[in-house]
């Protein structure tokens, strides 16, 4: 009877100490994320958007990286197959951000609203996603490879080299489709710092084995493209190692949440459409401004090599000026989407309002620099003579908007947050598609009969008048739904006054 009594006390002991040790450990997780409810929305924003900003430049800086290396090696005709490649590249960043991105915006919403099992069937079905997307890749990189590369204008001289790097990059896709898209999910586990850190490994990854192979091993535009999936690669293993096995995790990466769920899959694509149809328009963008700038470079006296050389040179610039206001835009949307999840209204106007200005004063800085300084700018890229004039004023005529392009961009970045993706969509296509495809098309003919400019100097004019014509639409969007919310924040107010009155 003893020996019962004793191994019964045992029992008891054990299942207690198991009790508490899953409370503690229930507690621990919910730290990690009740703190996107709880704590200062300045310190939060500045956590999540400061990894953010750094792996965007990080990525940015591989770009450099690869095209010096390619150029060492290989010569012009490498950097010119990477320069093909790039609208191919960029749809298939679309294609992870679509699934990634979505998936992202609707677990934090489900997380604010304590739904911890709907989120983990979220992150199952937006990783079975990524996985049947870069499935698909593959295929096509064996099936379609030609037409793809007719359709980016692969000269003859160009195809063997590009045909194979394009081959590579979308067979080995999905370690950038996993890796990209479920890094996501890192930030809505309150864990910004990891996701900096698998981005940034992947990045230095990729630059050494770029080294490797491409240097070392002179094994050209294939190199690059192993040294690139190699690298994708070694981002993804950490990321999906958390989302599975992490301990302090308040929620999980699970096989049996990765059942297709067709319903789910529709919700995890609407929320992400706005991010795919971004790099779509940047695609689309990028094809149709090069051909207006070859026919109306050609009758300048610049010529169509000098009018492609220094518009490309400012959007390159411009792109740089996006990318740290393009990581606070990351750092907001957990906040925004947990908190309206959570249906905590003031701390999503705030958690807005904060992006707006931190976005604001990152980009109206490089705006300062580039209307201040802008000849030791446009020298570090080695342009001189008369095409540096030009390519000063297309600079600063192209950026006479930019104080203002924050408060677009966090505004449309709200609507994709809040689970709203028509009009995240709707916001995303104003400023690069509904309005500067039209404005390419019109304005070089009609303007210089207005004012004193030519028809090349005209393009630069299609760049402030589209964001001019996009901010107002935002406004139209925008402003009704902060009314909205802030006549939420005052109901709940008031309704909490009325609490301990009542009692």
């Amino acid at each position: 009877m003893t020996e019962e009594l004793s191994e019964r006390d045992e029992l008891v002991e054990t299942d207690t100490l198991e009790g508490k040790a899953e409370v503690v450990e229930g507690e621990r997780e919910a730290l990690s994320t009740d703190r996107l409810g709880t704590s200062s929305i300045l310190k939060l924003l500045i956590e999540f958007s400061i990894p953010a900003i750094i792996m965007m430049t990080f990525n940015a800086l591989y770009n450099i990286v690869d095209s010096v290396f390619l150029g060492q090696a290989v010569g012009p005709d490498g950097i010119a197959v990477t320069t093909l490649a790039f609208p191919i590249m960029t749809l298939l960043m679309g294609l992870s951000a679509l699934a990634g991105q979505g998936g992202n915006a609707l677990a934090a919403i489900q997380l604010g609203e304590d739904r911890v099992d709907d989120v983990e069937k979220t992150v199952g079905n937006t990783v079975l996603l990524l996985i049947i997307i870069a499935v698909i890749i593959a295929i096509a990189g064996i099936v379609l490879i030609d037409p793809l590369l007719t359709l980016v204008g692969t000269t003859p001289e160009l195809w063997d080299m590009a045909k194979l790097f394009m081959q590579i990059v979308m067979i080995g896709f999905i370690f950038q489709c996993m890796g990209m898209g479920a890094n996501n999910f890192l930030r809505t586990e309150g864990k910004p710092m990891l996701a900096l850190g698998t981005s940034v490994l992947g990045t230095v990854m990729c630059i050494i084995f770029n080294f490797i192979l491409v240097m070392w091993l002179g094994f050209g535009v294939a190199g690059s493209a192993f040294a690139t999936i190699i690298g994708q690669g070694c981002g993804m293993v950490p990321v999906i190692w958390y989302l599975m096995r992490g301990k302090d995790a308040p929620f999980h990466l699970r096989v049996s949440c990765m059942k297709p769920d067709f319903h789910l899959w529709g919700i995890i694509l609407s929320l992400g459409i706005a991010s795919f149809i971004m790099q779509v328009a940047n695609a689309v963008i990028n094809t149709i401004l090069n051909q207006t700038l070859a026919y109306y470079g050609a009758l300048d006296p610049i010529g169509a090599a000098g009018a492609l050389a220094a518009i490309g040179l400012a959007g390159r610039v411009n792109g740089f000026a996006f990318m740290p206001a393009i990581g606070v835009l990351m750092g907001a949307q957990t906040l925004i989407g947990y908190n309206y999840g959570a249906r905590k209204w003031n701390r999503v106007l705030k958690a807005y309002g904060l992006g707006v200005l931190f976005a604001t004063v990152i980009i109206t800085f490089f705006f300062i620099l580039i209307h201040v300084i802008p000849g030791p700018i446009v020298q570090l890229f080695g342009v001189e003579g008369g095409l540096e004039e030009f390519t000063i004023f297309a600079l600063q005529v192209m950026t006479a908007m930019f104080p203002l392009v924050g408060f677009q961009m966090m505004s449309s970045n709200y609507f994709q947050s809040t689970g709203q993706p028509l009009k995240a969509s709707l916001l995303s296509l104003t400023r690069q598609v509904l309005f500067l495809i039209p404005l390419l098309l019109l304005l070089p003919q009609f303007l210089p009969g207005f004012i004193n400019v030519t028809a090349l100097q005209a393009i630069c004019f299609t760049y402030p008048t589209a964001d001019v014509l996009s901010i107002l639409t935002t406004a139209a969007f925008i402003v009704p739904e902060l009314l909205k919310l802030r006549k939420r924040a005052n109901e709940a107010q008031d309704a909490q006054t009325e609490l301990p009155a009542a009692a």
